[in-house]
């Protein structure tokens, strides 16, 4: 009987630590969430050149470029110091021209907390034949 009632004095005491426990994990989940934004900060992402996903370096053959992404908690968003709208969800679509020979395209976000990311693409321009977006061979150029 004693036993039986020592059991039941710690059961008491245990219900009430685990529910506190339960209760200050919900408060940190609860905080942690709503915090992701400052945590994390802003990010740019999926950015896209035309139809091929963006890469430093790459040669393209048509000077008009559409680009497209996403940036993650922005609330600023400029393409090589023009500031571009973003959606609410953060997708940005802009069409930008490049000038023959060697580009850099900069992506610059910022969030409302002053975070800032940025992203930097060299891009190539290749002499286009006719507007056909054909490269324009040396061979053909030779006498």
């Amino acid at each position: 009987m004693q036993v039986s009632n020592q059991m039941n004095k710690n059961s008491r005491k245990i219900i009430p630590i685990i529910g506190l426990s339960a209760f200050f994990i919900i408060i940190v989940a609860y905080a942690f969430f709503g915090s992701h934004n400052l945590i994390f900060g802003v990010r740019i992402k999926d950015v896209n050149l035309g139809d091929m996903p963006a890469e430093s370096g790459i040669k393209v053959e048509n000077g008009v470029l559409k680009i497209t992404g996403n940036a993650v908690n922005a609330t600023n968003l400029t393409i090589n110091g023009r500031e571009i709208s973003i959606n609410q969800d953060g997708n940005f679509n802009e069409t930008i021209t490049l000038l023959e020979g060697y580009n850099v395209m900069n992506i610059t976000a910022k969030d409302k907390f002053g975070y800032v990311d940025e992203k930097n693409y060299k891009l190539i321009l290749t002499e286009e034949l006719g507007g056909l977006g054909l490269r324009q061979s040396i061979d053909h150029l030779k006498p």
